[in-house]
This record gives C-alpha cells, structure tokens and sequence, in this order.
C-alpha cells in the first residue's frame, strides 16, 4: 500500500457528497409561517365590521404571503451536491426541488469560487444572470464553478468545494487506456 504523502494521489471516491446550510432562511421561513399563521386567524376569528371583501383580501393575502414565503425559503435551506461517475446532481430543500443534473460529459472543467456571495447574484436561490450564467447560492462562502461545453457556467455554494472540484477535475480526466500495442 503505498503513502499519498509522497506523491501518490488517491482515487477518487464512487460517490462525493457534499452541502451547505443557510441557517438565516429558517428564520424567514418562521417569518412566511407568522403570516400564514395570521391569514389563518383572520379568517377563523372574523369580528370585522368593514365587510366581507377587506376580510377576504386580508385573508388571501396573509395565507398567499405566508405559503409564498414559507415554501420560497425552506427550498434553499440547503443544497446537496452529489457527484457520481456520471453526473453532478443539485438537490435544493428537504424535498430536492429546484434539482439539476449535468453529466460529466457536459462539463469542460471545474474551479473553486472561495468567495460566492448572494449579493453577485441577486440574492439566495436558484439564480440566472446573463452575464454570469446559473447558480444555486444558499449562503455566502466556498463554492464550485462549472464550465460547460455549451459556454455557460454553473455555480453552487457548497462545503468543501476544493474536494468537489479536484473530484470532478478527476473524473473529466480521459481514463488511461492499456500499452499500445
């Protein structure tokens, strides 16, 4: 067995998995359940004398407010990374949705972003920028960049981002074939 301390580097695992938390989103998430909490009690506790339609509004708004934000928030809780032999899968939420899956294949080559902040792109969640291209971005700190064959990139935050990307980097390498004969 020989010591990767002196040169040898290891294979890379089957699977990498990897996450990152925003521990903020859970206090807007308690935030969208107050307004769904109240739009519930203005309509079970109904003591307005304005009339029915300001009651309604109130109502509609505070659940469509509160179901809005709850749901918006808890999707980008955390984002799982997953990286096989084939593919890299993002998975947002404790329900995995938004998700995103690109093979390998697709990939042209992988960098560590040590500074991927919610500010470069519009703030938390999936995002879009023309001049940037697609991120999934739950909090601020370590992330990976892919460059695609397509010329778009694909950003995620997630912890330990230079294991992800030297796994990745590994598995775009073409597989050393036997002695040519």
């Amino acid at each position: 067995m020989r010591d990767h301390r002196h040169g040898e580097h290891a294979p890379p695992p089957d699977v990498w998995t990897g996450r990152a938390t925003n521990r903020v989103q859970w206090l807007l998430a308690l935030i969208g359940a107050a307004c769904l909490a109240l739009g519930i009690a203005l309509a079970v506790d109904s003591a307005w004398e304005s009339g029915i339609a300001p009651l309604v509004m109130a109502v509609v708004g505070c659940i469509a407010a509160g179901l809005l934000v709850l749901f918006g928030t808890l999707a980008f809780v955390h984002v799982a990374l997953r990286v096989d032999e084939e593919c890299l899968e993002v998975r947002c939420g404790h329900i995995g949705v938004p998700r995103r899956r690109i093979p390998l294949s697709h990939v042209a080559g992988a960098e560590f972003a040590p500074h991927v902040t919610p500010r470069h792109w519009g703030g938390w969640g999936y995002r879009w920028r023309p001049e940037k291209g697609t991120a999934v971005v739950v909090r601020r700190g370590e992330g990976i960049v892919l460059r695609l064959w397509d010329g778009h990139t694909f950003t995620v935050t997630v912890d330990d981002a230079e294991a992800a990307v030297q796994v990745i980097k590994d598995r775009l390498r073409p597989k050393a074939s036997g002695p040519a004969h």
